[in-house]
């Protein structure tokens, strides 16, 4: 799972790394969680664009009041099951992440420490996306998630779907087919640096304890 995400780089940088000639200006953060803005790349009319949405797909479980707030689905298990299908099959509602770290959780319950993970060499990178636009908190995105590779299995048996710099149109563009075998694909180890530390992994406890990861 992924629940925790960076981008330490100003709009313009972003903007310059994905080919996009107008840079929005945001209120996300440079560290995303579950349920709170993050900025994403798309296309819209032939031209990339970025926009800032909420990280995760809401769900309400069954049992729920009314009233209540909706989970995040940040993370998407499998592209072949009907919540995500349907998506996936649009290029549309495909997306890139960026990001300049991921982290994921280390350690004994209740003193977690978090564990970065960067590709190197790349600033800046992607994280295959899908978007959409919901009724509660309107655009909103998730992103892909596959088995490790031997660079992230000391720490967690699945990871993002990261893709490399010529990836992006076909992940953009590609057919159904196209994103599967994206899931399917283990990224290279030698390209994942790992980065242990000793900052606690609950800083924000709302919404990281909240997330509803994966589906």
């Amino acid at each position: 799972m992924c629940n925790l995400y960076t981008v330490r780089k100003s709009a313009a940088e972003v903007a310059a790394h994905f080919g996009v000639s107008d840079p929005a200006q945001s209120n996300a953060p440079d560290e995303v969680y579950p349920g709170t803005p993050g900025m994403v790349v798309r296309e819209e009319a032939g031209a990339r664009i970025m926009q800032s949405m909420a990280w995760g797909f809401p769900l309400r479980l069954k049992g729920m009041s009314p009233t209540a707030k909706p989970k995040p689905v940040n993370n998407i298990a499998d592209l072949n099951k009907p919540m995500w299908k349907g998506l996936a099959a649009k290029p549309q509602w495909r997306c890139l992440i960026p990001l300049t770290a991921f982290a994921e959780a280390e350690g004994p319950k209740g003193a977690k420490t978090r564990t970065w993970f960067n590709v190197k060499d790349q600033p800046i990178f992607a994280w295959a996306g899908l978007w959409r636009v919901s009724d509660e908190w309107g655009p909103v995105y998730s992103g892909v998630m596959t088995d490790c590779n031997e660079a992230i299995r000391p720490i967690h048996d699945r990871m993002p779907v990261l893709l490399h710099v010529d990836d992006y149109d076909r992940w953009l563009h590609g057919s159904f087919d196209d994103a599967v075998a994206f899931q399917n694909r283990c990224f290279p180890d030698e390209l994942i640096e790992m980065t242990r530390t000793d900052e606690l992994w609950v800083k924000r406890k709302p919404v990281i304890a909240q997330a509803e990861t994966l589906i």
